[in-house]
């Protein structure tokens, strides 16, 4: 059995990618698996350390407006579909499987118009663009919030819960300690922007870092995303704070082992992606969350409105935020444990460990033509 998977551009459309393959593996073992995605996006670096066979393609997504550079993007569109074609008919899959992102979009597409049985996985309670295109063409469409069901077709459309990967499930308090020289009897808190990082974010914590500095009863593990590392060492090192003195203080670009860090969290502090949304339910970790608010028709927001209505959740809006703001709001958190586990309940309620599973046998069952 052959199967294309395809999604790209963040760790919201790569891990559950991931996630997804590794389950099908187990459910079959000798299915070769053939991984397309974009040439500058983050899975051409994860996708390849998996071990996986991986091509890149050369495109970018469209900015929402009319531009040059927009026209341009019109081409290598027009490239890639072709490109995705020669692909298909090259590797013969038995099902397609995108996650979202605009690497999945060509490859779909053309897999679709060769009558390849597709399954499109959408993780957000409002579908992206290329996701809602792609639905049309779909023989099945997975989503990941309940919400979600009433953008696609009802009589092709499963709710399935996100994908998280198990070593969010199998991670320990322990793991993650020792993974980051932390002492796992201390409340700590995860701080992350996403696979990219959060400007807004990492400017808030730079003051939060400041005032917890002398407070060594928190631990604090901050992922500022690559581009945002240094700029923000530098505003922490001008606000009076050396981080080789404070080893309950971690600030980080990158982390490749988040189960690890979410296994010893507390507290998280998250944009409102939806991966990292369901991977902070299967753990049941209380969050604030600042959604981003440049996402596709504010998904995001949307996201976190529906996890702060189970309970499990604070939102600050990206506008509202700052350092006084989200220092006040955990503050809160940490220091009221009865509200932290009534929190950390509703957020494990909203968690489905076993989304991958669901997913994978969907696939398969439409790649045999029986769903």
């Amino acid at each position: 059995m052959n199967i294309i998977v395809s999604g790209g551009g963040t760790g919201g459309h790569i891990y559950p990618a991931l996630t997804i393959i590794r389950a099908i593996q187990e459910m079959e073992p000798s299915a070769r698996i053939l991984y397309v995605g974009g040439r500058n996006g983050l899975e051409a670096d994860i996708v390849p350390r998996e071990g996986i066979d991986f091509i890149a393609m050369d495109l970018a997504g469209f900015e929402r407006k009319i531009t040059l550079e927009n026209i341009g993007r019109v081409w290598r569109a027009l490239r890639a579909v072709a490109r995705a074609r020669g692909i298909v008919q090259g590797f013969q899959p038995n099902v397609a499987i995108g996650t979202g992102g605009y690497a999945a979009g060509p490859i779909l597409l053309a897999a679709s118009l060769a009558g390849v049985p597709t399954l499109v996985q959408e993780q957000n309670v409002f579908a992206g663009v290329t996701n809602r295109i792609l639905a049309k063409f779909a023989t099945a469409i997975a989503v990941g919030m309940e919400d979600a069901q009433n953008v696609f077709p009802k009589e092709k459309t499963y709710v399935t819960g996100n994908p998280i990967r198990p070593e969010v499930l199998t991670a320990t308090r322990a793991d993650g300690a020792r993974a980051f020289g932390f002492d796992p009897a201390k409340k700590t808190v995860l701080v992350s922007g996403g696979s990219r990082g959060a400007r807004s974010i990492n400017r808030a914590m730079v003051e939060v870092i400041a005032r917890a500095a002398e407070q060594t009863e928190v631990q604090y593990l901050h992922v500022t995303g690559a581009d945002e590392h240094g700029d923000t060492l530098a505003r922490i090192r001008n606000a009076g704070v050396r981080l080789e003195e404070h080893p309950h203080l971690r600030v980080l670009p990158y982390l490749y082992n988040m189960p690890e860090a979410m296994a010893m969290a507390d507290v998280a502090v998250f944009r409102a992606g939806a991966t990292g949304l369901a991977e902070l339910a299967a753990r049941g970790v209380p969050a604030i969350l600042i959604p981003y608010p440049y996402a596709a028709e504010n998904h995001q927001e949307k996201n976190a409105r529906s996890v702060e209505a189970a309970g499990a959740a604070e939102v600050i809006l990206n506008s509202d935020l700052s350092g006084a703001v989200l220092e006040q709001s955990l503050h809160g958190l940490l220091a009221d444990d009865a509200r932290r586990t009534v929190m950390a309940a509703a957020m494990k309620r909203l968690g489905k460990p076993e989304a991958a599973e669901e997913i994978a046998a969907l696939a398969l069952r439409i790649s045999k033509r029986e769903g």
